[in-house]
């Protein structure tokens, strides 16, 4: 039907009102499902982490603000086989509800964050974040939405930093995180937390069990100073965001409601330009067209209709998630809110499948439609 394509376009232009309407409702809707699309993948890649990572926690605690570990775990752990290394880590984060604007400080081992972490600095120096102790490196997403630059001090209730480098990373909920000195954040003032940790990261060795030593690493500390209970950093970032799973679950509703009244939108102008068509179809078929070649055109430019507006929603949801480096955030956790290559291309297949569905009827109607009856009905 590509060389119908002019007559389709001249046929849109000519009601160039309704085009615009239906274009404009067409990418509201596509807008909307890939800013909910975007919302769930995210969830999928926060939840979905590699397994060879352990996240210990105390038991029975749920916000970091109540966890409290101590810190010397880290070498009790060290020392069990099948683990490669320990990061402890001292959580303070402004909001443990959900929120969109989540800010969570990470005060670990600075030493070890080159080697444990896929940071890349762009902009500023691991030698002045390595160099003092109120310095901190920020993720490039936090420092877009926050305006925050190199040099400049950064506050979040008693903790003051001054940034000296702001990072990128491979895994985007990264990017939302500050890194400082774990010295540095126990002695905050208003924590008070020398000595304790909020968790402690396990990384392991590619041939070792991760359920096997989570169990082992409990049984090992349950006759400690705290009780513990260690994940894989997955199954621990699932479990802190447990309460926005739902939410985001229910979100999907909301997105194929948007498609729903796409499609009703689609069919409706459809209908009427049939019904404005009647005797201009009925034309074609005296010079030719087969009742099915009809049904083909009306549902090709439906499939236009629902392409170009897809198409502009697309965009505008991508250009405005690149730009705002939204998260949503619970309880120390992050979801990335990030247009991806996936979500572009199942909202184009999404927008063929709607204009396709939504030009079946209105179709039927035009190819089913008595040619003599509809010339009469034109004149």
């Amino acid at each position: 039907m590509f060389k119908f394509a002019p007559y389709l376009l001249k046929t849109l232009w000519r009601h160039r009102m309704r085009t615009l309407s239906t274009v404009s409702g067409a990418a509201v809707a596509l807008f909307v499902f890939c800013f909910v699309l975007s919302v769930q993948q995210g969830l999928e890649r926060l939840t979905k982490q590699d397994d060879s990572v352990l996240v210990v926690f105390q038991a029975n605690k749920f916000c970091p603000a109540t966890s409290h570990l101590p810190q010397d775990y880290d070498r009790i752990i060290t020392q069990m086989p099948g683990v490669r290394d320990v990061l402890p880590i001292q959580v303070f984060t402004n909001n443990c509800r959900a929120s969109l604007d989540v800010v969570v400080f990470y005060g670990t081992l600075v030493d070890k964050i080159r080697n444990l972490r896929d940071f890349e600095l762009t902009a500023g120096s691991w030698a002045e974040f390595e160099g003092h102790q109120d310095a901190a490196i920020v993720g490039q997403a936090l420092a877009q939405r926050r305006g925050i630059s190199v040099g400049q001090k950064f506050s979040i209730g008693d903790v003051t930093v001054v940034v000296a480098g702001i990072f990128t990373s491979t895994k985007r909920a990264e990017e939302d995180y500050v890194y400082c000195h774990l010295d540095f954040l126990q002695r905050t003032r208003g924590l008070d937390l020398v000595g304790t940790v909020t968790q402690q990261e396990v990384w392991l060795e590619e041939s070792a069990n991760p359920e096997e030593i989570a169990a082992a690493i409990d049984a090992k500390l349950k006759s400690g100073q705290i009780e513990t209970d260690t994940r894989t950093k997955g199954a621990f970032q699932a479990s802190s965001v447990a309460d926005l799973i739902h939410l985001i679950d229910l979100s999907g509703y909301l997105g194929w409601s948007c498609l729903f009244l796409m499609a009703v939108l689609l069919g409706t102008t459809t209908i009427m330009t049939v019904e404005d068509r009647i005797g201009e179809h009925a034309a074609l078929q005296t010079l030719g067209f087969s009742a099915f070649r009809v049904f083909r055109l009306v549902v090709s430019e439906t499939m236009l209709l629902s392409l170009i507006g897809g198409g502009i929603g697309t965009l505008l949801a991508t250009l405005v998630l690149m730009r705002s480096k939204l998260s949503l955030g619970a309880e120390a956790a992050t979801i990335a809110i990030e247009p991806t290559p996936q979500m572009a291309v199942y909202a184009a297949v999404t927008s063929i499948a709607v204009g396709l569905i939504a030009g079946i009827v209105p179709a039927t109607y035009a190819a089913r439609a008595d040619t003599v009856s509809s010339l009469r009905a034109a004149r």
